[in-house]
């Protein structure tokens, strides 16, 4: 039998969004194991690339263009599992328009892989939680009282298009009984990227330096629901990073072939409890009697904020990053009015044995030291 080591030399990686929150743990992780890994994104990042390995090979390339996306992928005959953690935000999510583009870059990416690669062994599709609901309204106010740990199973929305749904269909028709898959849901996800729409750490922290460097209140503007009740699951990006892996090529391939699974923390969580030790890592002041305000929206006390953080950028020699590529504050509003519980179940992928779990205060609290070691905050 071969070792694990002997196996992971013969292993070779295409992670298509390699420069977002998972993509970037996927590509480390998988240079430590010797796989040899090709990360595609369409434009590289803006510090230098923090995967300095011969092992490791980043590609440029446009999916949205089929012409482009064979002459980039046509000589990468030797790989044998494919990561899917990209997606295109040009179009609101809910849109057949985003269902359309999105399909229209797998598709290409597929077409390629599946035409040179041969010994290609797994793919693995990253959509994420919101399969499960609809954040478009008016919201049903007595199916808002229900309360689901959403499950694998759960029947997909059928009035609202989803490209998540569009992605597992093209595989099925891609790749059912010729090459095995595997689909992974995340909750809120936890990492460090400058290339990610919804990111949550970058939109956090930027808000912590900017009360810091003006002396503002550390406040949390949402629904009281949401401040005071667990509302949805951390995912730590090293969680998801190690559940993909571990689905492609440690799980028998023949029981999981097709299955979806959760990709969350574990424990849940609130706002409430968390908040203030969140501010104490930053630094800010955190008002003890008034730390939630209801009415306080990010996206209008953040609006005209633009040169402030470009200060605080100059004055403590960060890399140059604008304010919009590591902040979504309508994604912050968003995300602490949510009008309904979006908390996922784990007893799938811990019914097959993955046991990673992570606290989501101490993922928040590691991503935090990561920005400071990769000097995008202070």
């Amino acid at each position: 039998m071969e070792s694990d080591s002997m196996q992971s030399a013969n292993n070779v990686a295409i992670i298509f969004g390699v420069t977002g929150l998972v993509g970037r743990e996927l590509a480390q992780r998988l240079v430590l194991q010797s796989w040899k890994v090709y990360g595609i994104a369409r434009n590289p990042e803006i510090s230098p690339n923090l995967i300095i390995s011969p092992f490791y090979h980043f590609i440029s390339c446009n999916l949205v263009n089929p012409f482009d996306t064979q002459k980039m992928l046509s000589s990468l005959q030797d790989v044998t599992h494919v990561f899917w953690v990209t997606w295109s935000s040009q179009f609101p999510c809910e849109t057949q328009e985003s269902c359309e583009q999105n399909k229209v870059m797998m598709s290409n990416a597929l077409n390629s892989m599946l035409s040179v690669a041969k010994n290609l062994k797994h793919v693995s599709l990253q959509t994420g939680t919101k399969h499960y609901v609809s954040l478009q309204g008016p919201f049903d106010e007595e199916k808002l009282h229900y309360y689901y740990y959403y499950n694998e199973e759960f029947p997909r929305m059928s009035k609202v298009p989803n490209f998540y749904y569009s992605l597992e269909d093209l595989l099925m028709e891609k790749l059912n009984g010729k090459v095995s898959w595997s689909v992974h849901r995340p909750g809120l996800l936890l990492g460090s990227s400058y290339r990610s729409f919804y990111n949550f750490m970058g939109s956090l922290c930027v808000y912590g330096c900017i009360c810091k460097h003006l002396n503002l209140p550390f406040v949390f503007g949402g629904r009281k629901k949401c401040w005071d009740e667990a509302y949805i699951d951390g995912s730590d990006a090293r969680l998801v990073a190690d559940q993909h892996i571990w689905v492609a090529t440690k799980c028998d391939l023949l029981s999981t072939n097709g299955q979806a699974f959760n990709s969350i923390n574990g424990p849940s969580f609130t706002w409430k409890e968390i908040w203030p030790v969140i501010g104490k890592k930053l630094g800010v002041h955190v008002p003890q009697d008034n730390m939630f305000v209801e009415n306080f929206w990010f996206s209008k006390a953040m609006a005209e904020k633009h040169q402030v953080w470009e200060d605080i950028v100059v004055e403590n020699g960060l890399v140059q990053t604008t304010m919009e590529s590591l902040a979504n504050w309508e994604f912050l509003d968003a995300l602490f009015r949510l009008p309904f519980k979006l908390l996922g179940s784990r007893d799938k992928v811990d019914g097959f044995g993955f046991g990673a779990k992570y606290k989501t205060l101490h993922s928040i609290l590691y991503w935090i030291d990561c920005m400071r070691d990769e000097k995008l905050i202070p």
